[in-house]
C-alpha cells in the first residue's frame, strides 16, 4: 500500500444531504467521492486516493506540505 500523503477535504453538502470529498492535489473534478458519514466519506477518499496513485502513467502531484 502506498503512504497517504495528499490532501483531503471533507464537506458537508445540504443540497446532496451527504458529505463530499475534494482532493485538492487532483483538480480534474471538484468532488471525488461523498459518504453519508464523515467516517465513510473519509475511507471512500482514501480509497479513491489509492487507485488514483496505482493508475499507471499517470503523473503524480507532488503533496502540498500542510505546517
Amino acid at each position: 500500500m502506498i503512504p497517504l500523503r495528499y490532501q483531503m477535504v471533507i464537506v458537508w453538502s445540504d443540497e446532496d444531504n451527504c458529505y463530499l470529498v475534494h482532493l485538492p492535489e487532483f483538480p480534474e473534478q471538484t468532488y471525488r467521492t461523498h459518504g453519508d458519514s464523515y467516517e465513510e466519506a473519509a475511507r471512500n477518499g482514501e480509497e479513491v486516493l489509492q487507485l488514483l496513485l496505482e493508475e499507471d502513467g499517470l503523473p503524480l502531484p507532488k503533496p502540498t506540505l500542510v505546517v
